[in-house]
């Protein structure tokens, strides 16, 4: 929070009288203005008191659709987090492709469980909700039974959500006693959800109403979607069209589109793309070129069009000069029968650059064998992909949104 405040230059803060614990004494700051709901304590005005106290003002500011209108965060997984600039044009075309896809309305009634420093959450669904008018449920915090009862008792009809809280809800022993039939878009992304996971889902929650959006904080986001009726054979999938507005292509590393079957990376064009990187025109100018948007993920298109996420560019392990992608290893060790959860990482080696690393939460803790794991994925992928080091952990390291900080584990101490 202290290195945002400082590189945004903000002049204040508003936080929720809830959260001044997680502030961690951001008031004491000289030249910023701290402000909270609620009545005023030491260090923090009161929201409600500013208001009352204030007069009306002609703000003699005209605003056009190209200025700037926001700075989001990227979450830091690789390091500090990056200031994503947006301009009123960037979110309300991300905000308007989202009401149309998702057939918000008036009568929509928007639930927010995940939080809202996030562009999708904030973009495609507290925007895009409030565009057309839609009511909105907002709670504190994520827990399956939170949503669960808000979507039965508020009758809430979009929802989204990380791929993680879909399953962990879906693990609810008590769902059967709930009403989710209010609810008509299921909606997730940050990572698709596999053939096993999608048919799991909705069978707990009774639904066919399950759609995967694909982006990311620069664009957006904007990107593809995976409707509802796609979730059958192309689970796992992040659809074959783009989204209202987007220009998609894969392309390899001259910029020149790939032919069905090879990997190359994602390219993303459109109006809610974000005008730049605040405060590093070196980073956006790498981010962004001819227009299009490079998104750093890597994908291959099947003989139907329809795009796979192979992985990510920063994520691809390089041993001995061959390129290894870490999610074919995860998607392998993680439907054998004592995983609960996995990540697989590069690290340093010697000889060969890097090698292959896994992290491992077990179901049944204190019962890990390497060499049995490294029998399991025998013959299944090439021998220079199977792990060469594997430790077990209590639980992955993620972010508030769900994403697993691979950077947390690169930089854990080695281990065999």
């Amino acid at each position: 929070m202290g290195y945002i405040l400082d590189h945004s230059g903000a002049r204040a803060i508003f936080a929720h009288e809830m959260l001044l614990e997680q502030t961690g004494g951001l008031n004491e700051r000289t030249g910023l203005d701290c402000v909270k709901t609620g009545s005023s304590v030491a260090g923090w005005n009161s929201f409600k008191e500013l208001v009352a106290s204030g007069r009306d003002l002609d703000a003699g500011i005209p605003l056009i659709e190209d200025d700037e209108a926001a700075i989001l965060y990227t979450s830091g997984t690789t390091g500090s987090p990056k200031g994503v600039l947006f301009t009123h044009r960037n979110i309300l075309s991300a905000a308007i492709m989202m009401a149309v896809e998702m057939r918000m309305k008036p009568e929509s009634r928007m639930l927010h469980l995940m939080p809202l420093s996030h562009s999708a959450p904030l973009h495609l669904f507290l925007i895009a909700g409030t565009y057309v008018g839609a009511a909105h449920i907002m709670a504190p915090i994520f827990t399956p039974e939170v949503l669960l009862k808000l979507v039965s008792s508020e009758k809430a009809t979009h929802f989204f959500g990380a791929p993680v809280a879909y399953l962990f809800t879906a693990k609810q022993p008590d769902i059967e006693k709930y009403d989710l039939s209010s609810m008509e878009y299921w909606v997730y992304g940050g990572a698709p959800l596999g053939e096993k996971e999608v048919r799991l889902v909705k069978e707990r929650l009774k639904t066919d109403s399950l759609y995967c959006v694909y982006g990311l904080t620069e664009a957006g986001p904007s990107g593809t979607l995976l409707l509802a009726g796609e979730h059958g054979q192309k689970a796992g999938s992040i659809g074959k069209r783009a989204a209202l507005g987007t220009e998609i292509m894969i392309a390899d590393e001259k910029g020149n589109p790939v032919e069905p079957g090879e990997v190359g990376e994602i390219l993303l064009k459109g109006e809610a793309v974000m005008k730049g990187y605040y405060k590093d025109s070196e980073k956006t100018a790498e981010m962004i070129k001819g227009g299009w948007l490079y998104s750093g993920d890597m994908a291959r298109f099947d003989e139907d069009g329809y795009i796979w996420v192979v992985d990510r560019k920063k994520d691809m392990i390089i041993s001995g000069g061959v390129n290894i992608f870490p999610k074919e290893i995860e998607e392998l060790l993680a439907s054998h029968p004592a995983i609960a959860e996995t990540a697989v990482v590069g690290v340093p080696h010697p000889e060969w650059g890097e090698t292959v690393k896994a992290y491992v939460v077990l179901k049944q803790p204190g019962s890990l064998d390497k060499i049995e794991l490294k029998a399991f994925l025998s013959g299944k992928i090439a021998d220079y992909k199977i792990p060469k080091l594997y430790e077990e952990i209590e639980a992955l390291p993620r972010n508030a949104t769900g994403k697993i900080l691979k950077q947390s584990l690169r930089e854990q101490k080695e281990s065999v």
